[in-house]
Protein backbone atom coordinates (compact mmCIF):
# COMPACT_ATOMS: atom_id res chain seq x y z
CA UNK A 1 0.00 0.00 0.00
CA UNK A 2 1.42 3.30 -1.11
CA UNK A 3 1.13 5.94 1.14
CA UNK A 4 0.16 10.15 0.33
CA UNK A 5 3.57 10.63 0.91
CA UNK A 6 5.22 8.14 -1.50
CA UNK A 7 5.36 8.92 -4.59
CA UNK A 8 7.17 7.87 -8.44
CA UNK A 9 10.35 9.57 -9.59
CA UNK A 10 10.34 10.51 -13.43
CA UNK A 11 13.13 9.23 -14.97
CA UNK A 12 15.13 12.78 -15.18
CA UNK A 13 14.96 12.75 -11.11
CA UNK A 14 16.12 9.31 -11.30
CA UNK A 15 19.35 10.14 -13.43
CA UNK A 16 19.84 13.39 -11.09
CA UNK A 17 19.79 11.35 -8.29
CA UNK A 18 22.27 8.87 -9.71
CA UNK A 19 24.73 11.41 -11.13
CA UNK A 20 24.91 13.15 -7.85
CA UNK A 21 25.68 9.93 -6.19
CA UNK A 22 28.24 8.84 -8.67
CA UNK A 23 29.60 12.61 -8.54
CA UNK A 24 29.92 12.45 -4.53
CA UNK A 25 31.80 9.16 -4.78
CA UNK A 26 35.43 9.12 -3.95
CA UNK A 27 37.54 5.99 -3.70
CA UNK A 28 40.15 6.28 -1.51
CA UNK A 29 43.86 6.70 -3.88
CA UNK A 30 45.60 3.37 -3.77
CA UNK A 31 49.11 3.84 -3.28
CA UNK A 32 49.89 0.63 -4.56
CA UNK A 33 48.96 2.06 -8.06
CA UNK A 34 52.20 4.39 -7.73
CA UNK A 35 54.29 1.98 -6.36
CA UNK A 36 53.54 -0.06 -9.40
CA UNK A 37 54.19 2.66 -11.75
CA UNK A 38 57.00 3.81 -10.58
CA UNK A 39 58.71 0.16 -10.22
CA UNK A 40 57.95 -0.04 -14.05
CA UNK A 41 60.20 3.00 -14.36
CA UNK A 42 62.68 1.58 -12.87
CA UNK A 43 62.91 -1.17 -14.85
CA UNK A 44 62.86 1.09 -17.86
CA UNK A 45 65.63 3.63 -16.72
CA UNK A 46 68.08 1.03 -15.23
CA UNK A 47 69.22 -1.30 -17.10
CA UNK A 48 71.32 -2.88 -14.35
CA UNK A 49 67.85 -4.45 -12.95
CA UNK A 50 68.24 -8.09 -14.61
CA UNK A 51 66.04 -10.06 -11.75
CA UNK A 52 62.95 -10.08 -9.93
CA UNK A 53 65.11 -10.52 -6.87
CA UNK A 54 66.64 -7.36 -7.47
CA UNK A 55 63.36 -5.26 -8.26
CA UNK A 56 62.13 -6.54 -4.81
CA UNK A 57 64.76 -5.06 -3.06
CA UNK A 58 64.20 -1.83 -4.79
CA UNK A 59 60.51 -2.06 -3.56
CA UNK A 60 62.18 -3.11 -0.19
CA UNK A 61 58.98 -5.92 -0.61
CA UNK A 62 59.35 -10.13 -1.25
CA UNK A 63 59.27 -11.25 -4.68
CA UNK A 64 55.92 -12.95 -3.82
CA UNK A 65 54.25 -9.73 -3.16
CA UNK A 66 55.81 -7.97 -5.90
CA UNK A 67 54.48 -10.83 -8.53
CA UNK A 68 50.90 -10.32 -6.58
CA UNK A 69 51.00 -6.32 -6.73
CA UNK A 70 52.16 -6.77 -10.80
CA UNK A 71 49.38 -9.09 -11.18
CA UNK A 72 46.94 -7.09 -9.92
CA UNK A 73 48.19 -3.52 -11.26
CA UNK A 74 50.22 -4.10 -14.22
CA UNK A 75 48.44 -7.25 -15.44
CA UNK A 76 51.59 -9.20 -16.10
CA UNK A 77 54.19 -10.24 -13.66
CA UNK A 78 57.72 -8.07 -12.88
CA UNK A 79 59.71 -11.58 -14.51
CA UNK A 80 58.17 -10.43 -18.32
CA UNK A 81 58.49 -6.38 -17.90
CA UNK A 82 62.36 -6.80 -16.87
CA UNK A 83 62.88 -8.96 -19.82
CA UNK A 84 61.02 -7.21 -22.43
CA UNK A 85 62.44 -4.07 -21.44
CA UNK A 86 66.40 -5.71 -21.61
CA UNK A 87 65.00 -6.57 -25.60
CA UNK A 88 64.05 -3.66 -26.69
CA UNK A 89 66.91 -2.00 -25.45
CA UNK A 90 69.14 -4.73 -26.91
CA UNK A 91 67.55 -3.96 -29.96
CA UNK A 92 67.67 -0.89 -29.89
CA UNK A 93 71.21 -0.78 -29.10
CA UNK A 94 72.04 -3.05 -32.15
CA UNK A 95 70.25 -0.95 -34.37
CA UNK A 96 72.92 1.56 -34.02
CA UNK A 97 76.31 -0.55 -33.21
CA UNK A 98 77.67 -3.71 -34.05
CA UNK A 99 77.45 -5.97 -31.25
CA UNK A 100 79.07 -9.06 -29.78
CA UNK A 101 76.26 -11.43 -29.10
CA UNK A 102 77.68 -13.45 -25.98
CA UNK A 103 78.72 -10.09 -24.65
CA UNK A 104 75.16 -8.55 -24.84
CA UNK A 105 73.64 -11.60 -23.61
CA UNK A 106 75.82 -11.48 -20.50
CA UNK A 107 75.71 -8.01 -19.53
CA UNK A 108 71.71 -8.68 -19.83
CA UNK A 109 71.93 -11.74 -17.29
CA UNK A 110 71.59 -14.54 -19.99
CA UNK A 111 73.04 -17.86 -18.97
CA UNK A 112 74.26 -17.62 -22.97
CA UNK A 113 73.92 -16.45 -26.10
CA UNK A 114 71.37 -18.82 -27.14
CA UNK A 115 68.85 -18.14 -24.57
CA UNK A 116 69.25 -14.43 -25.45
CA UNK A 117 68.72 -15.58 -29.18
CA UNK A 118 65.69 -17.35 -28.46
CA UNK A 119 63.94 -14.32 -26.59
CA UNK A 120 65.00 -11.90 -28.67
CA UNK A 121 63.74 -14.08 -31.66
CA UNK A 122 60.47 -14.50 -29.66
CA UNK A 123 59.91 -10.73 -28.67
CA UNK A 124 61.40 -9.30 -32.11
CA UNK A 125 60.20 -11.55 -34.91
CA UNK A 126 63.98 -11.76 -35.72
CA UNK A 127 66.83 -13.15 -34.70
CA UNK A 128 69.24 -10.33 -33.26
CA UNK A 129 72.12 -10.48 -35.90
CA UNK A 130 69.50 -10.48 -38.64
CA UNK A 131 67.39 -7.39 -37.05
CA UNK A 132 71.21 -5.93 -36.64
CA UNK A 133 71.91 -5.94 -40.04
CA UNK A 134 68.08 -4.88 -41.55
CA UNK A 135 68.13 -1.97 -39.01
CA UNK A 136 71.59 -0.64 -40.46
CA UNK A 137 70.33 -1.46 -43.96
CA UNK A 138 67.64 0.72 -43.61
CA UNK A 139 69.52 3.93 -41.31
CA UNK A 140 71.89 3.82 -44.02
CA UNK A 141 69.06 4.39 -46.99
CA UNK A 142 67.22 6.07 -44.47
CA UNK A 143 66.10 9.68 -46.50
CA UNK A 144 67.69 12.78 -44.84
CA UNK A 145 66.18 15.99 -44.51
CA UNK A 146 67.50 19.09 -45.26
CA UNK A 147 66.61 22.56 -44.30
Amino acid sequence: MSTPTDRVLDIEEIFGLAAALVRGFRPAPDPAIDKAARLVEAISTDPSVLRVSQLAAIADMSARQLQRMFAEYVGIGPKWVIRRARIQGAAARAATEPQEWSALAAELGYAGQAHFTRDFTASIGTSPAQYASSARCWNDFRPTRHG
